[in-house]
């Protein structure tokens, strides 16, 4: 799990869910499709959403753009913005 971008109001998560640790010797044995994705927590409503899938492949092509063309925080906030409509699950803290 890796913190992508951390705000005031959203916080972005990339997520390795299927991810084989490093040195196990029971890597082989998992799955052999990692299912990664994003968590898009909205601080403001208190909510979350997870992209995986075409979603993630969808917004890792944000990513991508961002890296190659630094964007200002408002457009990155825009974005989430966007990618947030979709949150329905309260965010639970454990």
């Amino acid at each position: 799990m890796n913190m992508l971008y951390d705000s005031e109001s959203f916080a972005v998560v990339h997520i390795h869910a299927n991810a084989p640790m490093v040195g196990d010797p029971e890597a082989t044995d998992g799955p052999q499709m990692p299912r990664h994705g994003f968590e898009i927590v909205d601080k403001r409503s208190g909510k979350e959403v997870y992209l995986d899938g075409s979603w993630a492949e969808m917004f890792q092509i944000h990513i991508n753009a961002w890296q190659r063309n630094t964007p200002s925080q408002e457009e990155v906030e825009d974005t989430l913005e966007g990618y947030a409509t979709l949150a329905q699950m309260p965010v639970i803290v454990h």
